[in-house]
């Protein structure tokens, strides 16, 4: 089943600081309360941003990390489309490529990218960008184990949880307003709409 959360908040936390960040914090709350801890095998997907990464380590450093397949194709895609423009054969390039990186031939993809590091820098920050996902881009062996390797419903809440809510036409949001939106739509469509009035209730009676 799916579950949402989400607000607009920080993922940064200063080095010298023991708490979590504001989004740190979040996804832990969500993993507790789904037993994605306590899960024999985890497994966190993301984009390739070094953030998530480091979030995901300092959070659940037993699981397995796997970077998102369309976002790596799109980088294969950027660097045909630099190198060829929209010549016929650059579709045939970044075809190969992507097919490379489906059947997890890295080492044929960097060869290939290599030779053309020396005119287009685009090429050399792909291979370096490879390098640093490298296993994380293990796709026939996540697939054998039964893994997802796409954050497709990561991006499909974000529109249709998110987007849909606060980016109508007209629409004007402050912060605290547009996060008090997304918590009720968070727990309705995740089914956890009368618990948060409860809590809310609960916490009125502290406070009071």
């Amino acid at each position: 089943s799916i579950s949402y959360s989400s607000a607009i908040e920080s993922a940064a936390t200063p080095d010298t600081s023991p708490h979590l960040s504001d989004f740190a914090a979040r996804v832990q709350r969500e993993a507790s309360r789904r037993g994605f801890t306590e899960a024999l095998r985890q497994v966190v997907l993301g984009d390739g941003a070094t953030w998530i990464w480091n979030t995901a380590t300092e959070l659940f450093p037993q699981a397995t990390q796997i970077l998102d397949r369309f976002h790596a194709k799109e980088h294969l895609g950027e660097v045909g489309k630099v190198i060829y423009g929209d010549r016929p054969e650059g579709k045939a390039w970044i075809d190969a490529r992507c097919e490379e990186l489906d059947e997890g031939h890295l080492k044929s993809l960097v060869h290939a990218l290599r030779s053309h590091i020396g005119q287009h820098k685009e090429a050399r920050e792909c291979i370096q960008y490879i390098w640093r996902n490298r296993r994380r881009m293990r796709y026939p062996q996540f697939e054998k184990q039964g893994f997802c390797t796409s954050t497709g419903v990561v991006e499909s809440g974000c529109k249709i949880v998110v987007g849909t809510r606060l980016k109508r036409a007209g629409m004007h949001w402050t912060v605290k307003g547009a996060n008090a939106i997304i918590a009720l739509r968070c727990s309705k469509l995740s089914g956890r709409f009368q618990d948060f009035w409860e809590r809310r209730s609960e916490r009125k009676q502290v406070a009071a």
